[in-house]
């Protein structure tokens, strides 16, 4: 399926099938950091714990001058209606040609493949960009859920990071 990147008001959005990703710029990823839904309406009313940590990160690299715009926060939304079901990113921009990937997803957008869909997005979109060669993941070993959507995007395991297993991906995602 094709993605499609376009820009709404200095954000970045990508569109692929019943997935949009919608860049949260710092401004908006302070309110999330809050625990607030911001401007988005959520699928459980608020952003999940996931999420909010990942906004977090978004403010920290704003405050710190070192955010740069496409390489944070995105909602995961559905296209059909723009419901809000959870957040997915990268944990900065890309550094030596690697850039890692993180998603969250609310207790009641979960087992419907969003997280895959919306990881498959993102892989597809930064291994587009010239900067990047490799995207990284990492999980807690007991979270099969999340093994598995690296699985089917076609992540391959590589040694373990600390206490985390370690995923990677070099090649457009299956």
């Amino acid at each position: 399926m094709t993605l499609h990147a376009s820009h709404d008001g200095g954000r970045l959005v990508l569109t692929q099938g019943r997935l949009t990703l919608r860049e949260q710029l710092p401004e908006e990823a302070a309110l999330l950091a809050e625990g607030k839904p911001g401007s988005l309406v959520w699928i459980d009313g608020v952003p999940g714990d996931g999420t909010v940590g990942a906004a977090t990160m978004t403010v920290a690299a704003a405050r710190a001058g070192v955010y740069r715009p496409g390489w944070g926060l995105f909602a995961i939304t559905r296209t059909e209606d723009g419901t809000a079901l959870g957040g997915a990113g990268f944990h900065g921009p890309p550094d030596g040609g690697a850039v890692e990937i993180g998603y969250d997803l609310s207790e009641s957008g979960r087992g419907g493949g969003w997280a895959t869909d919306a990881a498959r997005a993102l892989c597809q979109w930064a291994l587009g960009r010239p900067e990047v060669l490799t995207v990284l993941a990492t999980t807690e070993p007991g979270n099969r859920p999340s093994q598995a959507v690296l699985e089917r995007v076609g992540f391959a395991r590589v040694a373990d990071r600390g206490e985390l297993w370690a995923y990677e991906l070099t090649s457009p995602p299956v």
